[in-house]
């Protein structure tokens, strides 16, 4: 199921429009909204659409989608003033259809210890800050990016401290793992 789904959204969305166009309402305007994009970009394995709900730019989206002065979704993406980013706005500038990643060098548990400012990553971190510079100051962006790095960093160092201690707990013979009828799966459910 999970493979089936991946190849699903993982077909290019260049040959396959309905990965963000409904098939049986294939209207642009329903695929300038964020929600097109949770239908793939959420859940335990990537929580995109959970980060972006949370996030300022998913609240004021929440807050005003509803109303066409504040998110017109009729008028083509290249042309549209919202009031503050969908998805789409962001990762189709200009309303091409080439999705683009935007990554910043963030893993998926955002632990990532890798040189930020070696050549490799230059690009894509200007690349980065320029799409928030559409609305904020390069120096508002630069700012959250160096925040998110720190953030990353000290969340690294928990990452191993805790890993530190549960492997010093199996050295002791104290990590004895929790009988399997009582043990929670990755879900969360019993």
């Amino acid at each position: 199921g999970d493979t089936a789904g991946c190849t699903f959204c993982r077909t290019s969305p260049e040959e396959r429009c309905s990965t963000c166009h409904q098939r049986h309402q294939f209207n642009p305007a329903v695929a300038r909204k964020s929600e097109q994009c949770k239908t793939c970009h959420w859940g335990k394995d990537h929580r995109d659409w959970e980060a972006y709900d949370i996030s300022i730019h998913g609240t004021v989206y929440q807050v005003n989608k509803w109303d066409p002065t504040q998110f017109d979704m009729s008028k083509k993406l290249a042309d549209a003033d919202y009031v503050g980013p969908t998805c789409q706005y962001c990762h189709m500038r200009g309303g091409h259809h080439n999705v683009q990643r935007l990554s910043t060098v963030y893993t998926s548990m955002g632990m990532s210890n890798a040189d930020r400012g070696a050549p490799l990553w230059k690009e894509k971190r200007d690349t980065w800050v320029s799409v928030c510079d559409d609305c904020h100051s390069p120096r508002f962006a630069r700012e959250n990016l160096q925040a998110m790095d720190e953030a990353c960093k000290d969340a690294g160092l928990k990452y191993t401290e805790t890993f530190k201690v549960a492997e010093n707990l199996m050295l002791d013979g104290m990590g004895e793992p929790m009988p399997k009828d009582l043990a929670p799966d990755w879900s969360g459910q019993h």
